[in-house]
C-alpha cells in the first residue's frame, strides 16, 4: 500500500494513504464548548465542530490490477527440476490491490480533493460519503510533486468545508484531523499544529511546505481534512514519522494553501503550472561559510546552476549567495524552492545575491518547470590515483565514465573510485561516482591536479564542488 514513503535517521516516513489523522486537544478554542459543569470542572468539546467538518470528509477506495509472476506448484517436482535446472518456468497471475485513503469535498458540485499515493496507479476509484452514499470517481488531475490529487463524482449540493489561509495557523493552534483510519469509519482526533515549514524530503522533487501536528495519524487517513476549531480547512493529512509504522505523535500536513493552487490548476487546466529559476541550492552551514570565505550565513548558497536556464541567462553562478527574491529574506533551500515554484512561468523578479563578498541584484526572467527542465543535470584516459587526505581513490572520467555516472560527455573533473569507511570524505558523505570538479574554487581535470589543489589547502579544510549525477553542491571535508 506504499506506506513507506521515506528514512528519516531512524525512523520511516509512512504515508498517510489509507491513515488517519490524530489530533488531542489540550486548549479551548474557537469551535469548542463547554457543554457540562458537573463534577471536578468544565468539560471541553468540539462536537459543534465535527458536527460541521464531518459530512465533507469521505473515503476513497481504490482498485488497482498487479500483474505477479506465478510458479506452477509441479514444477517444483523432481522430474520436472531436472529439466529446468532448478528455474521453474513462470507465467504472470494478476491480483487486486485495494488501497484506502480520506478525501474532502471542496466544491458542492462533486469536486473532491485527496492525496495522489492514494489513487496513484488505480483503475477504478470509489467515493463513499458519510451518509452512506457510494459513487464512481473520475480522476480530474494529479500531482505527484505537492502529493495532491483531484477526483469529481455526480453529485450535487455536496457539504463543503470552507479553507482558511493556511499562512495564518500558528504553531500552538488547537487543530481536529478527520478521515478513515484502517478502514473502522471516519473518526475525529484532536491536538495542535506543532511546527510549520516542514519537509521530509528535499531535493527529490517534491514540494512541500508542511503542517506538523501531534495528531494520530494511522494508515487510511491520508487525504483526510485537518481542520481549525472553526471548521476551516488548513491542511491535507499527508505523512507521519514512525519508527515502526505507527504513530508516535508526528504527523504531517499540506498546507491549505497550496492545496488550493494546485487544486484550482488542475481543475482548471488539468495540469499545475511552476516557474523555475534553474538553479540547485543548498543551507549555508558554519564549514561552507569558512571555506566560502563569507561574513555571514544569511541567505541561500547556489550549488549549480542550468545551462541555458533563466538563471544561466541572467548570469547567475556557482557559488553566489541568495540574499533576496523581491526584496523578501530567503532564510532555506526549501522554502526558496516553493516561493519560487508558486510565481507564474514568465515573472521578472529581482534576486539580491552576494559575490565575492559584495552585494548586487540581478534580474531574472523565471522559466516553466517540466519534467525536463525539473532534472538539475549540468554539463560539466584511465588515470587513477589515492588522495589519502580525503580518504577517497580517484580517476579520470572519460566519457565512457560520464556515461556510467549519469553526467554529460564533456563534464570535467575526477570521479570517486573508492571511499574509506570512516574517512574524512566519507564522513562528509561523499560516495563512490561523485565527481569532484573545483577545489576551493578551482577547477580540477585529473588526479594530479586534485592532488596539487589539495597540496595548496596547506592544511585546512578543502572547499569541493561534487557533481553527483549532474546535481552540484559544495562540501567542505576536514582531512586527517
Amino acid at each position: 500500500m506504499n506506506r513507506i514513503l521515506c528514512i528519516l535517521a531512524a525512523a520511516a516516513m509512512i504515508s498517510c494513504n489509507r491513515t488517519p489523522r490524530t489530533v488531542s486537544a489540550s486548549s479551548e478554542g474557537a469551535g469548542s464548548r463547554v457543554i457540562s459543569n458537573t463534577g471536578s470542572g468544565p468539560i471541553l468539546s468540539y462536537a459543534d465542530t465535527v458536527d460541521k467538518v464531518a459530512p465533507a470528509v469521505v473515503t476513497v477506495r481504490a482498485t488497482n490490477r498487479v500483474r505477479a509472476p506465478q510458479t506452477f506448484q509441479f514444477f517444483d517436482e523432481p522430474f520436472f527440476q531436472q529439466f529446468f535446472g532448478g528455474n521453474a518456468p513462470r507465467v504472470p497471475q494478476t491480483t487486486i490491490q485495494h488501497d484506502l485513503g480520506s478525501g474532502v469535498a471542496v466544491r458542492a458540485d462533486g469536486y473532491i480533493l485527496t492525496n495522489h499515493h492514494v489513487i496513484d496507479g488505480a483503475e477504478d476509484i470509489k467515493v463513499d460519503l458519510s451518509n452512506g452514499q457510494t459513487y464512481s470517481a473520475r480522476l480530474v488531475g494529479s500531482d505527484a510533486p505537492s502529493d495532491l490529487a483531484v477526483l469529481r463524482i455526480t453529485a450535487s449540493n455536496l457539504p463543503v468545508l470552507p479553507v482558511a489561509n493556511s499562512d495564518q495557523v500558528r504553531v500552538g493552534d488547537v487543530c481536529l484531523a478527520v478521515g478513515n483510519p484502517m478502514g473502522i469509519g471516519e473518526t475525529v482526533t484532536s491536538g495542535i499544529v506543532s511546527a510549520k515549514g516542514r519537509s521530509t524530503e528535499v531535493g527529490t522533487g517534491s514540494f512541500q511546505d508542511f503542517l506538523q501536528t501531534d495528531a494520530p495519524i494511522n494508515q487510511g487517513n491520508s487525504g483526510g481534512a485537518l481542520v481549525n476549531t472553526r471548521g476551516e480547512l488548513i491542511g491535507i493529512n499527508s505523512q507521519i514519522l514512525t519508527p515502526n509504522g505507527g504513530n508516535i505523535g508526528i504527523g504531517f500536513a499540506i498546507p491549505s494553501n497550496m492545496a488550493r493552487t494546485v487544486m484550482n490548476d488542475l481543475i482548471e487546466k488539468g495540469k499545475v503550472q511552476r516557474a523555475m529559476l534553474g538553479v540547485s541550492v543548498q543551507k549555508l552551514t558554519p564549514d561552507l561559510v569558512s571555506g566560502l570565505g563569507l561574513k555571514s550565513s544569511q541567505g541561500v548558497l547556489i550549488g549549480g546552476v542550468a545551462p541555458g536556464g533563466p538563471a544561466a541567462k541572467a548570469g547567475l553562478q556557482t557559488g553566489d549567495v541568495i540574499l533576496k527574491v523581491n526584496g523578501r529574506d530567503e532564510k532555506d533551500p526549501n522554502s526558496l524552492r516553493n516561493e519560487i515554484a508558486a510565481m507564474a512561468p514568465g515573472t521578472d523578479v529581482t534576486i539580491s545575491i552576494v559575490r565575492n563578498n559584495s552585494q548586487q541584484d540581478v534580474h531574472v526572467k523565471l522559466g516553466e518547470l517540466t519534467p525536463e527542465t525539473g532534472s538539475s543535470k549540468q554539463p560539466g584516459g584511465g588515470e587513477s590515483a589515492g588522495t589519502g587526505r580525503l580518504g577517497v581513490s580517484v580517476a579520470a572520467l572519460t566519457p565512457d565514465v560520464a556515461r556510467q555516472v549519469g553526467v554529460p560527455a564533456g563534464t570535467h573533473g575526477v570521479v570517486v573510485a573508492q571511499v574509506d569507511p570512516g574517512g574524512p570524505a566519507d564522513q562528509a558523505g561523499i560516495r563512490t561516482g561523485d565527481i569532484i570538479q573545483q577545489v576551493n574554487r578551482q577547477p580540477v581535470h585529473s588526479p594530479a591536479e586534485l592532488r596539487s589543489a589539495l597540496s595548496a589547502s596547506k592544511g585546512q579544510a578543502p572547499l569541493l564542488l561534487v557533481n553527483r549525477g549532474g546535481a552540484t553542491s559544495f562540501v567542505v571535508i576536514s582531512p586527517q
